[in-house]
């Protein structure tokens, strides 16, 4: 991207039928953001809206040249829709925001202002302390699964859900979100050297529209909360995840195979029957099968990273001479 097409901040909403917030959302973005002396967009992303969210954005977007709205073939989910807007921001600083109004943009140029601050920052995330959702449904629920995904990642944060988040363009060049991973981007940033700091921020209660939020999504979490465990510590060696288990698995199965071996061969016992048999045998070959998967998986990490494929590193500073990125 030309210099000539850079801005110095992108907003990204994903939206998925919000046609009564639509308006005054894009009123008080236009109201904080325009008040500051820099270049920016708003980029809201219909994510397959079905209420005519998309025909509103169109007939809004007519009008003001810094609204860029991006419409997806369908529902996908809000990581996909925010990752979309990721690919398309034109910012240094990234902001992303949700659609139904309960994040305050009054909060932005405060934010921002933290960011210029400390340069060594690359993330600033948003913390609903005072957080207006109805406790048993949602602040529990989320209470419980912000202490969890803290200790798993290693990334302390009070508020993962909390939409209201700046990056660094930088930042989260080299993640990509999917599923429900848009919550742990923080942490998945961490992976590649982001420093992650949170900020409170208001939080404001829906007025309008229908949440799009259960305790379903809960359960979705924790499940993509293991695949992040896993991805941060084993990504790069997956032998010694699926190595350990077949490991656990696989020696002791041959040490009772070994044992009913030598009873048969010195004493001349029956053990065909024996139950010890058959579980020596299976965890044999559970073992066998564990530390083979753990071999394709590196199998697969090496052509994932060798010639043209996805870089092992990435450099913080620019390349010393001589020296490319891979």
């Amino acid at each position: 991207m030309s210099d000539a097409n850079r801005v110095r901040v992108s907003l990204i909403a994903p939206i998925f039928n919000e046609y009564e917030n639509l308006p005054e959302l894009i009123d008080k973005v236009e109201a904080v953001i325009s008040a500051q002396p820099l270049d920016w967009e708003f980029i809201c992303v219909d994510d397959g809206s079905r209420d005519g969210s998309d025909q509103l954005l169109r007939a809004l977007a007519a009008t003001r040249a810094w609204l860029r709205p991006l419409f997806l073939r369908r529902n996908y989910g809000q990581s996909t829709a925010m990752q979309a807007g990721f690919d398309a921001a034109r910012g240094e600083v990234l902001v992303t925001i949700d659609g139904d109004l309960q994040n305050d943009p009054a909060d932005i140029p405060r934010l921002l202002a933290m960011l210029d601050e400390r340069p060594e920052v690359d993330i600033i995330s948003g913390w609903r302390r005072h957080r207006q959702d109805k406790t048993l449904t949602r602040k529990l629920p989320s209470m419980i699964a912000n202490r969890l995904i803290s200790r798993v990642t290693g990334v302390r944060l009070h508020d993962y859900g909390c939409s209201l988040k700046l990056y660094r363009r930088e930042a989260v060049r080299f993640v990509k979100v999917y599923g429900e991973l848009h919550r742990f981007i923080p942490a998945l940033a961490h992976e590649f050297g982001a420093k992650v700091i949170e900020a409170e921020v208001h939080h404001l209660p829906r007025t309008k529209g229908v949440s799009k939020y259960g305790i379903d999504r809960t359960v979705r979490v924790l499940l993509d909360m293991i695949w992040v465990k896993f991805m941060l510590r084993f990504l790069h060696r997956p032998l010694h995840a699926f190595g350990g288990i077949g490991a656990a698995m696989f020696f002791p199965g041959l040490l009772i195979l070994a044992y009913l071996a030598g009873l048969k061969l010195f004493s001349g016992a029956d053990i065909g029957a024996r139950p010890l048999l058959q579980m020596g045998m299976m965890l044999t070959l559970m073992g066998a099968n564990f530390i083979g998967m753990g071999i394709l998986g590196e199998l697969l990490t090496r052509i994932w990273h060798e010639p043209g494929g996805k870089a092992q590193y990435h450099f913080r500073e620019p390349a010393p001479p001589g020296r490319s990125e891979p």
